[in-house]
C-alpha cells in the first residue's frame, strides 16, 4: 500500500484528501498543516507521495517543496493550487514537483495522478 503525506492549512482540504486517499486504497500516514511541520514529517516518514499546497504559513509550498526535493531528490510531490497560481506552478515544476492539482478537485484527477507517477 502505498503511503501519503498530506500539507495544507486548510482542514477541509487535508479532510478530503484523506478520503479520497483512504477510498482508494492509500495509507495516510500523517498530515500537516504548514510547511515547516510537512517537512519534519516527510523526512521523519519519508512516504511514497506528499500532496503540498501551495500557500501556507510558516514555509509556503515552494519552500516546503525546495527543502524536501534537497533532503530526497527522488521525493513524488504533488502541488495543490487555488486558481489564478500559475506563476507559482511553473516555480514548482523546474524545482521538480511531479504534478499539480486545482481546488476544486475531483477524486478520480487524484487519483489518476497518483497512478500516473507510482
Amino acid at each position: 500500500m502505498s503511503t501519503v503525506l498530506i500539507v495544507d492549512d486548510s482542514k477541509t482540504s487535508r479532510s478530503m484528501l484523506r478520503n479520497i486517499r483512504t477510498e482508494n486504497g492509500y495509507e495516510v500516514v500523517a498530515e500537516a498543516e504548514n510547511g515547516q511541520e510537512g517537512y519534519d514529517k516527510y523526512c521523519e516518514l519519508k512516504p511514497d507521495f506528499v500532496t503540498l499546497d501551495i500557500t501556507m504559513p510558516i514555509l509556503d509550498g515552494i519552500q516546503t517543496l525546495t527543502k524536501i526535493k534537497e533532503f530526497d531528490p527522488l521525493a513524488k510531490v504533488i502541488m495543490v493550487t487555488a486558481a489564478g497560481q500559475k506563476g507559482k506552478m511553473l516555480e514548482a515544476i523546474k524545482i521538480g514537483a511531479a504534478e499539480f492539482v486545482t481546488k476544486p478537485f475531483e477524486t478520480n484527477q487524484i487519483i489518476s495522478i497518483l497512478e500516473s507517477i507510482k
